[in-house]
């Protein structure tokens, strides 16, 4: 390092080199402490915000002019929902045949037969499966996938093994599938939001949801007993989402059961803290051009019920749903003269969330009624045939992977050309600056206004504190301030911290130790909390993941608007103080990571990166791990694909970048060469 550039650093470097031993003696921190503490922007404001911007970009429904032409559009929409659903998958293991492997018989009732199946979803990565067969087959039989949701017991669910046997014993063969962190693949590092992990190293986690499902699909569909022209699929909660998803998405299913499964963007949105936001829901793009109301449309004119019920207590209540995912959708069967195969069923006898006993005799009714079968719809009394978990356990292999050990599998196997020196360096740099940028889905913004919400002046030491509302109607929050002993225009700070501006990461981490420290250097400060961080945050722990989520899920990245935040803040900034230099000091892994991307998109901008608490790399989130809900801006699809904090770093050049203190993971290191 050059001795001018180790002058231009040399504030930031002494800065994380000091104990904060003088800023401790002072007065300044018991001063900053009232200031930083009032809040300054209520989090119900903060919510409404991101309500009004995922409302005014939620996908609208609108009704075609004939059917050939609505058969058109759902083409282009199935062909884009599953380039998003595939996105960085292998080819060979999108197309791959089905692989079930049947591990033999178990003792059944009167009327059917029982099988266990253990089958592949990728590579290393094996589910389980029950198949109810009716007794007596007679040429091809209709065939439904039975899919599970959240139920810790999964394919042993009593409810589940009465739909199953009553299935078969009507003559359907059921297959019934174990899902993600249910059942036997109930492990710590098969929750659901590790499907996050699989995003940032390229691979779309909703992939993985969708080829377990589709897996059983292409079994039925290649079935020797099975007719083909009568395959069905149904399933609860998130069973009802896996249905809504891949019935739309795939022709071969004929008649599909969603119960309690799946509502609108909007209708998720208006009703905070609202229905569950699953992370395979509102992966990323998954709603970016449809909504679920089109997936539901896009089932014309394939007989579809749907089935709500009137006072769930999990989620998608049947008189909320009704009117967001039925009523806009029976244009759209009307166009194929087929409006009577598209039902809506609100179960009001068990109101909760339930595939009970009502529920299930709709289903059986309606497929009965579409397969061509001629039985009751009342159900078979089977209860002496439900089975223990032990009766019905599979088993796995003991190294079977995981969703987490699948991203880091895939993590370790990215490779990146080394940052080339010298004249090549400067055309790198703006291809990998482009490239950055459509990674975070950045659109520059702009402070529309800077609201002065409160001021003190006293003991040397002046503040104003502001709440700054963005041209794209979102906020963030800072506190600016400046001893009055210091030169008319000194150097400026932004100073964030992932716990905010009154929280902290580590007591040496602290807002006021590191802000007190830089006043007693002459420099100014504006300490800033971006959005989804402490004053410009929308609520509880919950409500960070699932605003950020849908935030993924409509096409835009939480990275992409903090970053840009942060880069209107510090222009703004320059323009309202006129400093010489504009530097930021951020404490933990969040802040680091935005502040990096803020500075590689507009390196100019900013003098200095220095970070305490932060990642040495994005191996980071695989190796601690961090989860979705602690970092959720961090896991940005296909992040770690193309960048590690290295060459953010090097995009940042001029400004220089400091790091001290890393946080230390609980693994060993998962790394890209």
């Amino acid at each position: 390092m050059s001795p001018e550039s180790f002058r231009r650093i040399a504030p930031l470097v002494l800065l994380f080199l000091t104990n904060f031993s003088v800023a401790l003696g002072q007065d300044i921190p018991h001063q900053l402490g009232p200031i930083f503490k009032a809040r300054l922007e209520p989090p119900e404001v903060v919510a409404y915000q991101l309500q009004e911007y995922l409302l005014q970009r939620a996908p609208r429904l609108s009704v075609p002019s004939t059917a050939e032409a609505w058969n058109s559009e759902s083409q282009q929409v199935r062909e884009r929902l599953l380039a998003v659903i595939f996105h960085g998958w292998p080819r060979e293991w999108v197309d791959s045949a089905p692989n079930f492997r049947d591990l033999g018989g178990i003792p059944s009732g009167p009327g059917y037969t029982l099988r266990k199946f253990q089958y592949e979803i990728v590579p290393g990565f094996y589910s389980t499966a029950l198949l109810y067969e009716p007794e007596h087959l007679a040429g091809k039989a209709p065939a439904v996938l039975n899919v599970m949701g959240h139920f810790a017991d999964g394919k042993s669910e009593a409810f589940e093994q009465k739909l199953c046997i009553n299935q078969a014993r009507r003559g359907i063969i059921a297959l019934n599938l174990e899902w993600l962190n249910m059942g036997e693949l109930r492990r710590t590092e098969n929750d659901h939001w590790f499907g996050a992990h699989l995003d940032l190293a390229g691979v779309s986690g909703v992939g993985l949801f969708y080829l377990a499902m589709r897996r059983g699909l292409d079994y039925l569909a290649q079935n020797p007993a099975v007719d083909a022209s009568r395959i069905g699929m149904t399933g609860l909660s998130g069973g009802g989402w896996q249905t809504i998803v891949l019935s739309a998405l795939d022709p071969r299913v004929k008649v599909a059961i969603p119960v309690a499964g799946f509502t609108s963007l909007a209708g998720r949105v208006e009703r905070p803290p609202g229905e569950p936001g699953d992370y395979e829901q509102n992966a990323p793009d998954l709603l970016a051009g449809q909504d679920y109301s089109t997936l539901a449309a896009m089932r014309a004119p394939r007989p579809t019920l749907i089935i709500a019920n009137a006072e769930d207590d999990c989620c998608f209540r049947g008189p909320l749903v009704e009117p967001e995912i039925y009523e806009p959708v029976k244009p759209f069967f009307r166009l194929f003269g087929k409006e009577s195969l598209f039902r809506f069923h609100d179960d009001t006898e068990i109101s909760a969330h339930n595939y009970g006993v009502d529920d299930r005799q709709q289903a059986y009714g309606f497929f009965d009624e579409n397969f061509g079968l001629n039985t009751s719809a009342r159900e078979i009394p089977v209860g002496a045939d439900v089975k223990t978990y032990d009766e019905l356990a599979v088993g796995l292999p003991q190294d079977n992977l995981t969703i987490l050990g699948l991203a880091r599998k895939m993590a370790r196997q990215i490779t990146r050309e080394p940052v080339p020196s010298g004249a090549e360096s400067a055309a790198w740099a703006d291809s990998e600056r482009a490239r950055l940028g459509k990674v975070v889905r950045y659109h520059a913004v702009t402070v529309d206004r800077a609201w002065p919400v409160a001021d003190t002046a006293h003991n040397r030491l002046a503040s104003v504190s502001y709440v700054f509302q963005m041209d794209n109607g979102l906020s963030a929050t800072g506190v600016w301030l400046k001893s009055m002993d210091a030169p008319p225009q000194p150097a400026l700070t932004i100073v964030l911290n992932d716990a905010g501006k009154t929280g902290e990461i580590q007591k040496s981490w602290d807002q006021i130790p590191v802000a007190a420290s830089l006043l007693e250097r002459d420099r100014q400060v504006l300490a800033a909390d971006l959005l989804f961080a402490g004053d410009a945050s929308p609520g509880g722990r919950d409500d960070i993941p699932r605003y950020a989520e849908m935030l993924d899920a409509i096409g835009d990245r939480p990275l992409g608007l903090e970053a840009a935040q942060l880069i209107a803040l510090a222009r703004w900034a320059r323009e309202k103080w006129t400093p010489p230099g504009i530097s930021v000091v951020t404490s933990g892994p969040r802040t680091q990571l935005v502040a990096l991307v803020a500075a590689a998109l507009e390196p100019r901008l900013f003098t200095e990166i220095a970070t305490r608490g932060g990642m040495p790399s994005l191996e980071y989130l695989y190796d601690k791990p961090l989860t979705f809900a602690e970092a959720p801006e961090a896991f940005c699809l296909d992040l770690y694909r193309f960048f590690d904090l290295d060459r953010l770093a090097a995009l940042a050049s001029p400004a220089e970048v400091v790091q001290k203190d890393f946080l230390k993971s609980s693994g060993a290191p998962q790394g890209a060469k």
